[in-house]
């Protein structure tokens, strides 16, 4: 039987694009089906006290996400997995500055309408963004952010949280690997976090 498994994202982090294409691995070795969904990480730091360099490397996320939520609200999530892509490709491989010129190629990919770029400018789709954000953290924390991933759990309950961050990206079965080990430590009750030290930069692919 397919697990449906939900991830959500803020297009501009390096962490959710791997753990995004490691997903995208997984479903080639496992039955599971990937849904995408966007949060924000200018919304979850708003207000915050944050290094000034995490602060300038926040300034230009919201567009972006404004617009991924003008394309989930329009024409549905199933549109939000290849529109992601279509930026993420540009932003993390293509390192093309996020401005006007990124989301009317990346709308044009899909025959999305071009106009959709304005949404980055304007608050018309915010409410949407923070109900799909609010939907994606709240069973994992505030504190946390992306990657956050949702799957079904024993009995009908959800199982969410926040990660895996990889680098490089797991391919072929060894991404199969790590998402059954994520799934069987993620689903015992009392378990929060394994983690290691000396991260390096992420490896995007």
């Amino acid at each position: 039987m397919t697990t449906y498994a939900d991830m959500w994202f803020d297009p501009k982090c390096p962490w959710a694009w791997n753990t995004s294409r490691w997903l995208l691995e997984v479903e080639q070795v496992r039955d599971v089906r990937v849904r995408f969904h966007v949060m924000s990480l200018w919304l979850l730091n708003h207000g915050r006290e944050v290094d000034p360099w995490y602060r300038g490397w926040l300034a230009d996320t919201l567009g972006p996400v404004r617009v991924v939520a003008a394309v989930q609200e329009k024409f549905g999530v199933a549109v939000v997995r290849d529109f992601y892509t279509a930026l993420g490709d540009r932003i993390h491989r293509d390192k093309t500055p996020i401005g006007p010129d990124l989301y009317t190629a990346a709308l044009s990919d899909l025959g999305l309408p071009a106009e959709l770029a304005a949404a980055a400018d304007v608050p018309d789709h915010d409410e949407a963004l923070r109900r799909s954000h609010d939907e994606g953290l709240r069973p994992v924390g505030e504190d946390l952010g992306t990657p956050t991933i949702h799957v079904p759990g024993p009995d009908g309950t959800r199982n969410a949280f926040f990660g895996p961050v990889v680098t490089p990206v797991p391919r072929g079965e060894a991404a199969g690997r790590l998402w059954d080990g994520v799934l069987f430590v993620s689903a015992t009750p009392g378990f929060y976090e394994l983690k290691r030290g000396n991260r390096p930069r992420p490896t995007v692919s």
